[in-house]
């Protein structure tokens, strides 16, 4: 499903997603299709949600015209001790 498909079906709501297809753009990455796992009501909950994301499973409104994420590299290295 299309994002635009999405909000215009559930619109000024939480909605938590399964990202099905993407691209980057430099740092960024754009979701183009996305499966509809719930509709969440209420803010509080929806942060909880989004805590709880791993993988390709995300926590969006649908007041935003495209779904974005920035990407973050990492800021050390951990070493192995022997």
């Amino acid at each position: 499903m299309k994002w635009e498909e999405v909000r215009k079906l559930y619109p000024d709501q939480y909605v938590k997603l399964n990202i099905l297809d993407y691209h980057y753009e430099d740092d960024k990455k754009v979701v183009t299709d996305v499966a509809l796992i719930n509709v969440i009501e209420d803010s509080k909950l929806a942060t909880k949600e989004l805590l709880k994301s791993k993988g390709n499973t995300i926590v969006y409104h649908t007041g935003s015209n495209n779904i974005v994420i920035k990407m973050r590299k990492p800021t050390g290295f951990r070493s192995i001790r022997l």
